[in-house]
């Protein structure tokens, strides 16, 4: 059942009581120390899911190479064991592409984390009222980030931002927060809790974005609203922040986090 929020106020948005028990996010430890060159083989074959993960089609083997730096030698005997895991597939038309493992990931990763059941609501709840499109994005690597959920808005014309994808950190409402809150909740108190980007990672297209958190303050993502920029006057941001800042602290409390408390809405300048 999608959760049902109430509108904010101009002022101060207050988010309603949670409607989900909070859920626990265990810390993964990290795997066993191994010799020198098996780590080294895993960094590699990591570097190729990633780029493969990264495309926005299946690779050949010289794209593959190009965009690795590895011999096609080094390659072939990583993508056999890739392919025996079920990482990689080998397309019949001699490309690579990830294989249905990567499908368990995501799916796991999803359920271990709680995310879905504590973010989607507020998603629909976001379009229901009009806004531009929401999406939820997380940490992926050092300069990057992950669509990991989106809705698209009821207006003709959208933005081109879809699950999966991957975008650069330093650019987009989504990555400013995620930069700003990297160390968690435990940051300056006069962080601002609202980001926004305009034409940034895309000339066309705007944004604005807030934290959400987890137990013991962690940030787990961010949430954002994009779309054309022509819609993202003065009024329209206003509104937008107005309906974020409810959401993400709904987002918050429902995943078991606590939100700053504040005077009202904090924007970045």
């Amino acid at each position: 059942m999608s959760q049902v929020l109430t509108p904010p106020s101009a002022a101060a948005p207050v988010a309603p009581a949670p409607t989900a028990l909070p859920h626990d996010i265990p810390t993964v430890a990290p795997p066993p120390s191994a010799p020198a060159d098996g780590v080294a083989a895993v960094d590699r074959a990591l570097s190729i899911a990633t780029t493969l993960a990264r495309a926005s089609a299946p690779l050949t083997l010289a794209e593959l190479a190009r965009r690795t730096g590895m011999y096609k030698s080094t390659l072939l005997r990583l993508l056999a064991s890739l392919a025996r895991a079920g990482l990689v597939v080998h397309r019949s038309d001699k490309r690579y592409a990830l294989g249905p493992l990567a499908f368990l990931f995501g799916r796991s990763f999803e359920q271990t984390y709680g995310l879905k059941e504590g973010v989607q609501p507020v998603l629909e709840w976001l379009v229901s009222k009009g806004t531009e499109s929401p999406s939820f994005h997380v940490r992926h690597g050092k300069d990057s980030r992950l669509c990991l959920f989106r809705i698209d808005s009821a207006h003709s014309t959208l933005d081109r931002v879809r699950a999966g994808d991957v975008l650069p950190l330093n650019r987009g409402a989504a990555g400013k927060v995620l930069q700003a809150f990297a160390g968690g909740l435990n940051v300056a108190g006069d962080t601002p809790l609202l980001h926004n980007s305009f034409g940034e990672r895309d000339p066309l297209c705007g944004a604005v974005a807030a934290p959400v958190f987890g137990p013991a303050g962690i940030l787990l993502g961010a949430l954002s609203l994009s779309g054309p920029l022509e819609r993202f006057s003065d009024l329209a941001v206003q509104r937008m922040n107005s309906l974020l800042f409810t959401a993400a602290e709904t987002a918050t409390r429902t995943l078991g986090g606590h939100w700053p408390v504040t005077s009202g809405q904090r924007l970045a300048g």
